[in-house]
């Protein structure tokens, strides 16, 4: 059972939204946002505004997504910000189609801002991947 927003602190967030990637729920995942809440899933594409839009980027990016495996690092936080690593690897097809295998390692970076209600008002993406194959975290990654 989720628990509300109010009572939410930061590194329960990052939990439910590690939960709700690991069960491809993007309806789960629109319930960590502010209504208003704008997401970039990459730093040189047009931000996805608001719950819909949040919703169907998350079910078109994760819907071919199996096999995933995810760690998160300590998030580290700032007044209304908060920074934390991940580090997934995974089997995407749709994503890989010209890679060897469908494997991918997606080591990245979620820079977060807070509204006081405890919900995200702006996400911010950034990644590196690797396709064709799994690479395991190196020793001390995320601590």
């Amino acid at each position: 059972m989720r628990r509300t927003m109010d009572s939410m602190n930061r590194t329960e967030w990052i939990q439910q939204y590690a939960e709700a990637w690991r069960g491809r729920d993007h309806e789960g995942v629109v319930e960590l946002f502010a209504v208003d809440a704008v997401y970039h899933s990459s730093p040189t594409g047009a931000p996805y505004r608001g719950h819909e839009e949040i919703a169907a980027y998350w079910k078109r990016a994760t819907h071919t997504q199996t096999d995933l495996k995810l760690f998160l690092g300590v998030p580290i936080s700032d007044r209304r910000r908060t920074v934390v690593e991940w580090w997934a690897t995974m089997r995407d097809p749709d994503w890989t189609p010209r890679a060897a295998t469908s494997e991918v390692t997606l080591p990245g970076c979620l820079v977060l801002t807070f509204g006081e209600n405890g919900l995200c008002d702006e996400l911010w993406e950034y990644y590196n991947p690797v396709f064709g194959k799994t690479v395991d975290a190196p020793a001390g990654w995320g601590a």
